[in-house]
């Protein structure tokens, strides 16, 4: 796996999820959107932690710097 993923989209990433599980966690939201989005929180996750993701391949997207 090639890294396509830069640290700024990796940061922005994290926060989401956090922002997600906070939501979660303070009952603001609940039942099947609560589940939804609590497995989009942990796909960003994921993601973010192996720097690769398979949507940006597939539209030829690539946040990484580029090494020179």
């Amino acid at each position: 796996m090639k890294k396509n993923m830069g640290n700024t989209d990796k940061g922005i990433r994290v926060v989401i999820a956090i922002g997600i599980a906070l939501l979660y966690f303070f009952n603001v939201i609940e039942g099947t959107l609560a589940y939804v989005l609590m497995a989009l929180a942990i796909i960003f996750l994921l993601t973010s932690f192996v720097s690769f993701c398979p949507l940006y391949t597939l539209f030829g997207v690539n946040t990484c710097n580029v090494k020179k």
